[in-house]
């Protein structure tokens, strides 16, 4: 209820900006003010890297121990572990995704519903 007082809030703003007050308008669009029927093909973020803590302590073991797997045992269960965890939690990220659409999803949608653009 809130959100569409906020839209007409938004509407009279933009149509006093649009009004002919003093001769001429304020606000003078070189385009239609409507939504475009196609979105850009972006690509999502990629996010933050993950594990890097126990992939540099991983890398300084081998390093003292000549790269001997068997000597840095715990240091790569560690480092597993915590990429199996990463891969978890970006897995279930992906299926939320945070309420956005994908690009593709976004395009296909917009050519089913385009905008009206003349009145009925």
């Amino acid at each position: 209820m809130a959100a569409q007082g906020g839209g007409i809030v938004f509407q009279e703003k933009v149509s006093r900006l649009l009004a002919r007050g003093n001769g001429r308008p304020v606000l003078k669009p070189n385009k239609k003010l409507v939504l475009g029927d196609s979105v850009a093909n972006r690509r999502l973020g990629k996010g933050e890297a993950t594990c890097i803590t126990e992939m540099s302590v991983l890398m300084a073991c081998w390093k003292q121990n000549n790269f001997v797997d068997s000597l840095c045992f715990r240091e790569m269960t560690s480092f597993y572990t915590c990429v199996n965890k990463a891969q978890a939690a970006v897995k279930n990220q992906s299926s939320l995704q945070g309420g956005r659409l994908p690009p593709k999803q976004v395009n296909t949608l917009l050519k089913r519903f385009p905008n009206v653009t003349s009145e009925i």
